[in-house]
């Protein structure tokens, strides 16, 4: 039985970390970018792992200058590319077995 350590973080501690505003939080979870525990901000605990969500959701907002829907969507949408990339290796991995075992008999 493996045990691992899940950090939580308020909203004040999740701020520093992440060094970004109050009000950028807010906004990252109403658009559904990352989904505290908790049904109000002062009761908000977050993951640790979401903090590189939300600075990367931060990033696209201020960067690109993008709405947080617009900032939603790019996210999903570089996840997706992260998942089909890895599939993608897999099953060229799987292929070049194949591959070999094919030239061999």
């Amino acid at each position: 039985m493996s045990n691992t350590l899940i950090v939580q973080l308020d909203m004040e501690r999740f701020c520093e970390e992440a060094n970004i505003p109050a009000t950028y939080v807010i906004e990252i979870v109403e658009h559904g970018i990352i989904e505290p525990q908790g049904h109000a901000p002062d009761a908000w605990r977050f993951e640790d792992y979401e903090l590189l969500i939300a600075k990367r959701a931060a990033k696209l907002h201020k960067d690109l200058e993008l709405e947080w829907e617009g900032v939603a969507l790019a996210l999903d949408l570089i996840e997706e590319v992260q998942q089909l990339r890895a599939e993608n290796q897999r099953l060229k991995q799987r292929l070049g077995r194949f591959v070999g075992n094919a030239t061999r008999d």
